[in-house]
């Protein structure tokens, strides 16, 4: 066998220690230089992130444009992704090209709607007429036989409606096809002029509020109806009666299956419960309420903010459904209109200018229209909307 040393070959002895502590080095930097980038990179992520949510927009570019022919008088409402819109002469469902998806005539004095996630109802008040109508149109009609205060669907099509005629009151239940499933009578000098109802979204729970004048002075009561196994055991299906002395209530509503929203003019009530709603909390008013608008998680009021004399100076409180106060904002701007769009973002408008904030107080967007301004509806991206306007309806990204 040959002597390997006369190959040009020797032996090394190695020092394995400093080689594993230049191993754990070099794996050490290359650690510290991966979490420098990651850092860098979320450090930019979070201030992008926070200049575009602190910016405030003042212009928009125009992404599609679509021209409009219907009546100075017509409504636009979201449904379902797309848009609603109706008047005097009928109502139509299109998507956000413009694109016809159902339409119904009909000839209504003042056509209301009521939305309730994929239903929606018409009903002509203090007129006789309803339709009941889904994503795919109409699903049913109801003609009544005393004129309609008051309308409020759920969920699967069924309907309540409130009607009144020389002295009582009348409220009935009904499927999506029109088909009557309760009815009940009230008569005004016995129990009280009714003002509202709200159905929640599975028709379980009715609620009705009601205005007693009798004893001299305004005592709203709000009373909850459940048509299911545990109403049934209880008289009239009654689950639970509420009283408020000097108060007036004129609009409830369920925000959600098992949480409703009273507004009176002294306070606002929260109720929850899934068989027999409780109040939860009551938020008391100190001084009169211009408006009141709500989605399912937030509601919020607006107040005279100084003399009015010297300016449209406006103060909105913004309160979680637990009654938590969220946002306190104020604007100087005369509205027509304020409400939620998507995101929870507050939308003032009037007929030519539309300011816009963020639950965070944030002035987003704020515009000035040369033509008049009917409706504004968000996509759900930050930055783009949907303009309804005088002609035109426009696809806007915000810049």
């Amino acid at each position: 066998m040959a002597d390997i040393r006369k190959q040009g070959f020797h032996t090394v002895e190695a020092n394995v220690e400093e080689m594993e502590q230049k191993i754990r080095r070099h794996r050490k930097r290359v650690v510290i230089g991966i979490a420098v980038v990651v850092l860098i990179s979320a450090v930019s992520v979070a201030a992008a992130g926070l200049y575009f949510e602190y910016k405030e927009y003042r212009g928009y570019e125009v992404r599609s444009e679509i021209e409009r022919n219907d009546s100075e008088s017509t409504k636009y409402e979201s449904f379902a992704g797309n848009i609603l819109r109706y008047n005097n002469d009928g109502i139509s469902y299109v998507d956000m090209s413009d694109n016809l998806i159902w339409n119904q005539a009909f000839e209504m004095q003042n056509p209301s709607v009521d939305i309730c996630e994929n239903f929606v109802a018409v009903a002509d008040m203090q007129g006789s007429q309803i339709y009941i109508m889904d994503t795919n149109g109409v699903q049913g009609e109801i003609s009544t036989n005393k004129p309609i205060k008051a309308i409020c669907v759920a969920n699967q099509g069924t309907i309540a409606v409130l009607t009144q005629e020389a002295g009582a009151s009348y409220i009935g239940l009904y499927n999506k096809t029109g088909e009557s499933l309760v009815s009940g009578e009230t008569h005004i000098a016995n129990s009280g002029y009714p003002l509202d109802i709200a159905l929640s979204n599975d028709a379980n729970k009715l609620a009705l509020s009601i205005l007693d004048i009798s004893e001299g002075q305004a005592k709203t009561t709000v009373v909850f109806y459940n048509f299911g196994a545990i109403g049934q055991n209880e008289i009239d299906n009654v689950v639970g009666t509420y009283s408020y002395d000097n108060t007036m209530i004129p609009e409830i509503s369920f925000v959600s299956n098992d949480r409703m929203i009273a507004f009176g003019d002294t306070q606002v009530i929260l109720y929850e419960g899934r068989q027999k709603p409780e109040e939860m909390t009551v938020h008391k008013l100190e001084k009169e309420v211009k408006s009141i608008f709500y989605d399912t998680d937030y509601f919020g009021l607006v107040y005279a903010n100084g003399d009015s004399e010297k300016g449209n100076r406006h103060k909105i409180e913004i309160y979680d459904m637990k009654g938590n106060l969220r946002l306190e904002q104020e604007f100087d701007m005369s509205y027509d209109s304020i409400g939620f769009l998507k995101n929870h973002e507050i939308c003032i408008q009037n007929d030519h200018a539309c300011q816009i904030y963020t639950l965070r107080g944030v002035k987003k967007f704020a515009c000035q229209f040369d033509a008049e301004l009917y409706k504004i509806f968000s996509s759900g991206a930050s930055k783009r909307y949907t303009f309804i306007l005088d002609g035109v309806m426009e696809r806007v990204k915000l810049k």
